[in-house]
């Protein structure tokens, strides 16, 4: 140790189609973190190995057995970890479940709870049975019969076919016709082999930012999504293909209950750190779509502009989160 900083290693990467978007999203975090308060250290978790990524861009391969790595100071365990990676095996609760064996602390949700949320169909399954509103679904497994027609009984057209366990809209197509149907299921089936059919519900699309504040779950102000593309896909996400207007151009009383349903939904699946929440608000009414447990960083993603939105400073919000563990 070259002081009596913090060790906090940013962890970036990831096996899934999402690894560039994690990249970036490390980087931010890295940037925002006080090198006065923090010595930062980025990590990148890769099919290829784990490496701590050196200030010359050397990569120094990471010992997993108790997530050491050398630097010119010296041996490092981080005293915390602070969690970028989107999709596996970030995201779906492995990397969670890691660190809590070894005792070290993690900006992210739970091993359990993270991978109930990244799993959508399970997720939805639990929140139903406490009242939050969702499309109607199907569940269809690669490689099993389907009978298209059942499926457009039970949730119309148009509709969305989904990877079960996918993130950034990879793999997302909405269908409008029943010819759409089999080129839609080959596409979510190169994310995943479980997938998710869902009615297209008509309304405005809001990301709600939750997280913990000292014991307290706060909401910031929900983001709307006004996509130029049928939906809001990749291309819309990060390439500058929609709006994202912050605070979301709705009622005070649908602000209001998005939040408190935003808020809900944080507290029924027991998260921690920072989450975000997508709905589609239908007649006034907050339908949940998914939850992301590592949500998108970068500087094109919502919670950065939520935090901007809030007053709030990104270094000093990233920072409480560390705090957050350190403390837990």
């Amino acid at each position: 140790m070259r002081n009596n900083l913090k060790n906090i290693a940013v962890l970036m990467g990831g096996y899934s189609s999402e690894v560039n978007i994690s990249l970036n999203s490390g980087a931010v975090v890295c940037d925002a973190l006080d090198k006065k308060k923090y010595n930062v250290y980025r990590v990148h978790i890769l099919k290829e190995g784990w490496f701590f990524v050196s200030e010359t861009a050397t990569k120094i391969p990471i010992n997993k057995g108790d997530f050491s790595f050398d630097t010119p100071e010296g041996t490092i365990i981080p005293d915390a970890v602070f969690n970028t990676v989107h999709g596996t095996p970030g995201e779906d609760g492995y990397l969670a479940a890691y660190f809590e064996l070894l005792g070290i602390p993690q900006t992210s949700t739970g091993f359990y709870e993270a991978a109930l949320s990244f799993n959508k169909r399970d997720c939805l399954s639990v929140l139903k049975n406490f009242g939050v509103k969702c499309a109607n679904s199907y569940y269809h497994n690669e490689g099993a019969p389907i009978d298209i027609p059942a499926v457009i009984t039970t949730v119309g057209l148009p509709c969305f076919v989904k990877p079960n366990r996918a993130g950034s809209s990879f793999g997302i197509s909405k269908v409008n016709t029943i010819e759409e149907f089999a080129p839609a299921l080959a596409v979510a089936y190169k994310e995943d082999h479980e997938i998710i059919i869902e009615t297209a519900l008509v309304g405005t699309e809001v990301s709600v930012g939750t997280y913990n504040h000292s014991g307290n779950v706060k909401a910031f102000n929900p983001t709307e999504i006004v996509s130029e593309n049928d939906f809001f896909d990749f291309e819309a996400k990060y390439e500058g293909k929609s709006q994202e207007i912050t605070p979301a151009r709705i009622s005070e009383a649908e602000t209001l209950k998005v939040q408190a349903e935003a808020k809900r939904i944080y507290s029924l699946l027991n998260m921690k750190g920072i989450c975000r929440s997508e709905f589609i608000i239908q007649d006034g009414e907050p339908y949940f779509i998914e939850i992301n447990t590592t949500p998108g960083l970068s500087t094109e993603s919502i919670i950065p502009k939520q935090v901007r939105d809030a007053g709030m400073d990104l270094g000093e919000f990233f920072s409480g989160l560390i705090e957050g563990v350190l403390n837990d």
